[in-house]
């Protein structure tokens, strides 16, 4: 069950390293080169004058970017090898998201995955009674006792990062006698079923920063798997949303 773990670090610091505007400009102009989907051929002078920059500051930025684990690079006699590293592609598909929410009036990511069987703990996590009290009183709900599982497909895995710009309803960590429980964030989400569409579900997650992980986890009021008679390897689309 997600909820168990830790909060992370904030979704602009990878790698104990703040990033700031300059180096999402040097990430977002190695993208556009072709650095998100393979390894791209640059060289410091060729970035410098995208940039209009100095060949120095482009070149520690690259460094910056390294460092940052944003970025990987082989250096060779005339240039080097670029490709940007998922906590890369994960800033940028966070970035992404906060233009949408500037320019399109619905925010939100739409997710795909196949059914798959948990490991049987989200039932006893979800009806801890410091989760459950704040699920009542903030989703409006009280949810089964369970998690509906996905395993997103590899384009969901790089979209998923977006989740992070938009504004979660926060489940407080708690503790009892015997251990501390970590905080949640809940998604609203519509859950696109074989047999039907499902509105009251809500993504959980245990933080609000990438996720390296490929399972989606959802609560709801009722048991869906019963309600959609949904069985493991059905494919499933997850609109989340504000």
């Amino acid at each position: 069950m997600l909820i168990r773990g830790d909060a992370g670090v904030s979704g602009m610091e990878l790698s104990g390293r703040a990033i700031g505007y300059d180096e999402l400009r040097t990430l977002k102009t190695l993208a556009l080169a072709g650095a998100l989907d393979g390894e791209s051929k640059i060289s410091c002078s060729g970035l410098a004058g995208k940039l209009d920059v100095s060949n120095q500051t482009a070149s520690r930025r690259l460094q910056g970017l390294e460092d940052a684990d944003l970025l990987e690079r082989e250096i060779v006699g005339d240039g080097q090898w670029v490709s940007i590293t998922r906590d890369g592609e994960s800033l940028l598909q966070r970035e992404y998201a906060h233009y949408q929410r500037i320019f399109e009036s619905q925010v939100g990511v739409t997710l795909t995955g196949t059914l798959t069987s948990g490991m049987s703990e989200g039932g006893h996590y979800i009806t801890l009674p410091g989760y459950m009290r704040q699920f009542e009183r903030k989703l409006g709900y009280e949810p089964f006792a369970g998690t509906l599982n996905v395993e997103l497909d590899d384009g969901s895995v790089r979209a998923r990062a977006r989740m992070d710009a938009l504004d979660p309803i926060e489940i407080d960590g708690w503790e009892d006698d015997e251990r501390t429980y970590g905080p949640a964030f809940c998604y609203p989400a519509t859950i696109e079923f074989p047999a039907g569409t499902y509105e009251q579900a809500h993504v959980i997650a245990p933080e609000r920063t990438h996720h390296d992980d490929d399972q989606l986890e959802l609560i709801a009021p009722e048991k869906l798997r019963e309600r959609f008679n949904a069985d493991d390897g059905d494919t499933l689309t997850i609109h989340v949303h504000e």
